[in-house]
């Protein structure tokens, strides 16, 4: 595939997912591979360090991650999702189209203080928008070390954007191959190739310890930094080009490993060119062959004897007979071996990650801090290998090293009396930690002795400062009350340690628990339904405005003499939610253990408990709008369809869910003189606005049809008075009528998906009205109409587009998905056919749009 190619929507990452292990036969590909190709192509042009691609989802107005390079994805989890309209460099290059260049910390705080409130870290960074031919699919970003000073680099900018031009072809063919550019799945993370660095080299040689001759090839030489000139013939050579320690060492092993009784091998240091440290291993072989059983090129074939430092000249024997040649190879394997061994000798601890935060190196007093062996920790991922790591803070600090490229020192609470002194060095390639063990720090007065960390610790107070900022961008997608709970349940409990959740909110003067989570089954109930008189810590948060902490359920018994209490042992915090003034409720958090609350941490849970009250608040008025919308969808909804003889009916109705706001999907069976009149229609929009000019159409066409007029004048009047009502909007429909007995029907399309038409005898066809524009566009709007036969036993089904959209899929496909099921329906009755073709729709919990099916069956037998 070329990077310009169209991509293969049938590749497993096109789904959001990366591609399995390739022992299938597989290899990456489709969508994510070109995403990754182009992320690392722009990191790499602008010397960055990390960076990703978002894409447009199928939720509208929401973008999501879909590729990330270089940073863990859970330490990124807040930024996995981006709406459009947020105050964020990422949506800004979205909504406009233009690219987005920030060289410091400075110049992202003057033009998104969002952005470094969440991420309070020296970086600088690089957004360009993605698209082809006025069709934009997402953002491309690069991470990079901040220029202070310095703006954006005009080559920089220009590369950027190459990058980005490429990437948004390579899109566009795919979109023009029917394939998938949106994104509904967690970002596919990357490792990025590393720095360049001296690739590792080796040479080869043999050594006969009988005439101290060798034969080495070219790259010895080479190796030990010799001049140009005849290849290295004896030992006295070999030992003459090393530093004096270096060859008496060398001299000394060959010794050994020529005279042992049996095969060994044995490795040395030595100090190579420039003083690098070289390897090199000595192989002996009885049989005077090499390691593969040939004979050894060079062995006993030249006289010489070795010298040793210093000038002096011996030979290397004393070990008797032939048959002892030794195999030598010098290898130049770069640092990390060294460094390796280095760690081992320090009395502080070595942890060596990658950039998505995979230890690669454990040092041997790492170990011993750490309290896992190397064997448990090698290739894990650090904060799942070592449990405390994942806490908020401990992450903000790894994000603050990997996003900075700066150093950084906090101190970390690994267990009741262990505190560790944690120092963070990043580069470009990962990250090395350095541990040792240090005194507990000072808490703030009224911590519990013997309690976890609390967020109280100096090494918290910077998680703390975050974590406002990643519930607000929460709580910005959460719509329902329900929604807003289930964040605060994600974001809030995790960040402070809490295992119990409990919301209750006011009305009329009582609270009402509205969720909880970690509370014994039936505990809480108890308290559903308490006015605002009763001497309770949620209830008086609420009237008094102030958030009441108690370190202990002793302390908490305490202050509240007779309160029922829970088997928990823990503490306590009870936060009132008041949203503009307006009193929504309290909130309630509960600790498995004792725990003191410091300063900052009362002030940042006071602080989130206004962020929910007004999620909530929000909630609420929605839920308002959305109950009234839909008691008046179902008001103008039939209740029940007429039955009539030769002609079964049946009909469902799912309503979204996402957002609040219901649609205008409707559906109607009208008796007429002309025969049974089928129609489902769809007005454009959501809310009250949409039920209420859905009613009005479906008042429309039902006077109409009952006036005895032919299906053309229904839908054109329809039409005309629709535009002069004016509510600025537009619907689509489908009308048809039947006559039962004959099985004719007369039919037309205005915008809508084609219906379906299943035979008797199973085969089922997508019909082809050539029908008109939507209603409500054109007066002068022409809708032909279509006749057709249904026969007896056949199946006519109409539905509205919610039924066959699919996020990142063409409605063809839908519809082809919907015309199989029903083709696969066999003879099973009306109304159990009718649930089988929504019974997919029914299960999905993020459905965008409400869907209407009406489905009319002949059952009758046939008549002239």
């Amino acid at each position: 595939m070329t990077r310009n190619g169209p991509l293969r929507p049938d590749s497993p990452a096109d789904t959001g997912t990366p591609p399995g292990p390739s022992g299938g036969g597989r290899v990456p590909g489709g969508l994510a591979a070109a995403l990754a190709d182009a992320t690392v192509g722009a990191i790499e042009a602008v010397g960055g360090y990390g960076g990703g691609v978002y894409l447009r989802s199928g939720t509208p107005g929401l973008l999501r991650l879909a590729v990330l390079a270089g940073l863990p994805g859970p330490l990124m989890r807040p930024w996995w999702r981006m709406h459009i309209n947020r105050p964020f460099p990422i949506a800004e290059a979205y909504r406009t189209g233009r690219p987005v260049y920030l060289a410091d910390a400075e110049d992202a705080m003057r033009r998104f203080p969002q952005l470094m409130a969440g991420l309070p870290f020296p970086f600088g960074s690089l957004y360009a928008p993605v698209g082809d031919a006025g069709d934009r699919y997402g953002v491309l970003v690069a991470l990079r070390p901040a220029t202070p000073g310095r703006p954006v680099a005009a080559a920089d900018r220009e590369r950027m954007l190459t990058a980005a031009g490429r990437l948004g072809a390579a899109l566009a063919a795919t979109a023009a191959g029917g394939g998938s550019v949106t994104w509904d799945g967690e970002p596919v993370c990357l490792q990025l190739p590393t720095a360049a660095t001296p690739p590792v080299r080796t040479a080869r040689f043999t050594w006969d310890p009988d005439t101290g001759a060798v034969h080495a090839d070219e790259e010895l030489p080479r190796l030990l930094g010799l001049a140009p000139g005849p290849p290295l013939a004896t030992a006295g050579e070999l030992l003459a080009a090393l530093p004096p320690e270096d060859a008496y060492g060398l001299w000394a092993l060959a010794h050994r490993v020529a005279a042992a009784d049996r095969t060994v091998r044995r490795r040395i240091w030595l100090r190579g060119r420039e003083g690098r440290p070289y390897l090199l291993e000595l192989d002996r072989d009885r049989d005077g062959t090499g390691d593969d059983g040939r004979d050894v090129p060079g062995a006993g074939d030249r006289d010489g004897t070795g010298a040793g430092a210093g000038g002096d000249r011996r030979d290397v024997t004393g070990a008797g007979g032939r048959g002892r040649t030794l195999t030598g190879f010098l290898v130049d394997p770069g640092s990390g071996p060294v460094v390796a061994a280095a760690g081992d000798r320090l009395p502080r601890g070595l942890v060596s990650l990658d950039r998505l935060g995979r230890i690669s190196h454990v040092s041997s007093t790492a170990e011993t801090l750490l309290g896992h062996s190397r064997t448990e920790l090698t290739g894990r991922v650090l904060w799942e290998a070592v449990e405390w790591f994942g806490r908020p803070a401990y992450e903000d600090h790894l994000r603050a090293a990997l996003l900075s490229d700066e150093p950084v020192d906090f101190l970390a609470h690994r267990d009741s009396g262990h505190w560790l002194a944690v120092s963070v060095h990043p580069g470009h390639d990962g990250l090395t930690l350095t541990l040792a063990d240090t005194d507990r720090p000072a808490y703030s007065p009224g911590a519990v002795s013997g309690a976890g960390p609390g967020i109280g610790s100096p090494a918290d107070r910077a998680g703390v400062l975050y974590r406002p900022v990643a519930l607000a961008i929460a709580l910005t997608e959460a719509v329902t009350a329900r929604q807003v709970s289930a964040v605060v349940t994600d974001e809030l409990l995790p960040a402070f340690g809490g295992r119990q959740l409990a919301i209750y909110l006011l009305d009329e003067r009582q609270l009402h628990l509205a969720w909880e989570t970690g509370f014994p089954q039936g505990f809480l109930d108890r308290f559903d339904g308490v006015g605002l008189d009763a001497r309770l810590p949620g209830v008086e948060t609420l009237t008094t405005g102030r958030p009441l902490f108690f370190e202990s359920m002793g302390k908490l018994a305490d202050a509240y003499p007779g309160i029922p209490m829970d088997a928990h042992v823990g503490a306590r915090a009870f936060l009132p939610l008041i949203a503009s003034g307006r009193r929504v409720g309290s909130c309630i958090l509960g600790f498995d253990q004792p725990r003191g609350f410091s300063p900052e941490e009362r002030t940042v849970l006071t602080a989130l408990a206004g962020l929910i009250a007004q999620a909530l608040d929000r909630a609420r008025r929605y839920d308002s709008e959305a109950a009234l919308a839909r008691g008046l969808q179902d008001a103008l909804l039939p209740h029940r369809l007429p039955r009539t003889r030769n002609l079964d009916t049946a009909a469902r109705y799912l309503p979204g869910t996402q957002g609040m706001e219901v649609g205008g999907d409707w559906y109607d069976v009208v008796v007429t003189g002309r025969g049974l009149a089928l129609v489902v229609g769809d007005v454009q929009g959501h809310g009250v606005a949409a039920a209420a000019t859905m009613g009005q159409l479906r008042s429309a066409l039902r006077a109409f049809a009952l006036q005895g007029h032919d299906p053309r004048e229904v839908v054109s009047g329809t039409n005309r008075l629709l535009i002069d009502l004016d509510p600025g909007q537009f619907a689509s429909c489908v009308y048809a009528v039947t006559d039962p007995a004959t099985g004719l029907t007369r039919a037309i399309r205005a915008g809508h998906p084609q219906p379906l038409l299943r035979h008797p005898d199973g085969r089922t066809e997508v019909l082809d009205l050539p029908g008109g524009v939507v209603l409500g566009v054109d007066p002068a709007a022409a809708y032909p109409v279509t006749e057709f036969h249904l026969p007896r036993g056949a199946t006519l089904a109409l539905y509205t587009d919610g039924l066959v959209e699919r996020p990142g899929t063409d409605i063809d496909q839908g519809v082809e998905r919907l015309r199989a099921a029903l083709a696969g329906v066999g003879r099973a009755p009306l109304a159990e056919v009718a649930d089988r073709l929504i019974g997919d729709a029914r299960q999905a919990t993020d459905r965008p749009d409400d869907i209407a099916l009406l489905l009319a069956a002949r059952t009758g037998p046939e008549e002239p």
